[in-house]
Order: C-alpha cells, then structure tokens, then sequence
C-alpha cells in the first residue's frame, strides 16, 4: 500500500476529465450486480458520496483538489466491488449467524411446504418465504443434494447444492437473497419475493439425482 503514496494522481486532475472517468467507471455492470444487502448498502453510500463530489465539482477551484479526492473514493469503491464479488465479504462473521433452520431438528420439506402455503394465503409472506425456502432445502437434504449440516446458511446451501447439481444454482441463488433479506434484513416479503422461493422450490423437487447415484 505505501506504493500509493508515489503512484498518487497529481492535484492538478482537470475536473471534467475526472468527471468523465468517475462516470464510466459506475457505468460497469458489476456495480448494479451486488444485490441488496449489507455489502451493497455500503457501496450505495459512496455512490452517494461520489455523486455528491461529482454534483459540487461545478462549484470547486480549478487546483483538482475534489478530483484528486473524487478518484480515489473510487479506488475504494472499486475495490469493495472486487471483495465482495470475490466472496471474502460475504463469508464474514455477520453470515454465520443466519442459519436456514432454527432448529438441529427442522421439519420434512413437505410439512414446510404446507405451512408456506397457508401463510401465503393469509397474506403473510415474510413468514411464507421463510417456511418455502425452508422446504426448498429440507427437499434437497432429502434427496441427497444436500447432507444434513446443522447451522447451514442460505448462501453455503446454494453452494454446496450447486457443486453437485449446477443448474440448481441459477434457481436458487435469488431464492437464498430473499430468504436471507425477509428473514435476516427485516426487509418485507412480498407475493413477487415469494414466487421467486417457490421457483426454487420447484426445483429442488424436479431435480434429476440419477447423476448423483452415477457420481
């Protein structure tokens, strides 16, 4: 990191110039790939703080300063993007408490099933993702995609479900996002966030395991 010190930009950056740059770079398409939890609220917050150096560039001296301080909040952003895509901030501490089941003892996929569809028809659809993702992974245990692993999370299941039947991961990757917002973020569960565990759940229940028992 001392190398920064030397490869630093010249203060004399011209601002439109600056301007240009920072645009294309939040131009790329990892940035809108994050999804919406811890990791990327962090990564809104110095867009807001980007977008805000970009907005009073109009009102700075010509000396570059705010260019200079512009550029290198996008080293940050940039590298938080690569971190984070690269899976080293999403395996931190924080995860290891967001467990799909409560209990070492969990319920049969169908009786999770049943219970998400009454939930769903009374409206409550946090409660109602929280039981069909529940299902979705109780199936793959018993179908043996999965080993019983108490303390599993959401993401570690799309992993783990995904090294042995890949085409499970494309289905289950959004399901495992909303479980871990409605259940762990407080976020609200909605008919739309509850059709994207169903879709996952379905799958789980129409895996082929043939291959499993070739393997």
């Amino acid at each position: 990191m001392r190398a920064l010190v030397f490869l630093e930009p010249p203060v004399d950056v011209n601002r439109d110039e600056a301007a240009r740059e920072a645009a294309k770079e939040l131009a790329k398409p990892a940035y809108g790939q994050a999804g919406d939890n811890v990791i990327s609220r962090i990564i809104g917050h110095i867009l807001d703080w980007i977008g805000d150096l970009l907005s009073n560039l109009t009102g700075q001296s010509t000396d570059g300063r705010a260019g200079l301080a512009m550029l290198l909040g996008l080293i940050v952003l940039v590298v938080i993007v690569v971190l984070w895509r690269a899976g080293v901030l999403r395996t931190t501490r924080g995860t290891k408490g967001q467990a799909v089941f409560e209990s070492d003892r969990p319920l049969g996929a169908s009786a999770y099933r049943s219970q998400s569809v009454e939930e769903a028809a009374r409206g409550d659809y946090a409660a109602a993702v929280r039981s069909r993702f529940r299902a979705c992974v109780a199936e793959l245990t018993e179908r043996t995609v999965l080993d019983e692993r108490p303390g599993r999370t959401a993401y570690e299941a799309v992993a783990d479900a995904g090294r042995v039947v890949p085409a499970l991961r494309e289905p289950l990757q959004p399901a495992a996002l909303v479980f871990t917002e409605v259940v762990y973020g407080n976020r609200p569960g909605t008919p739309e966030r509850y059709a994207l565990v169903v879709t996952a759940d379905e799958a789980a229940r129409h895996v082929s395991t043939r291959q499993l028992v070739q393997e």
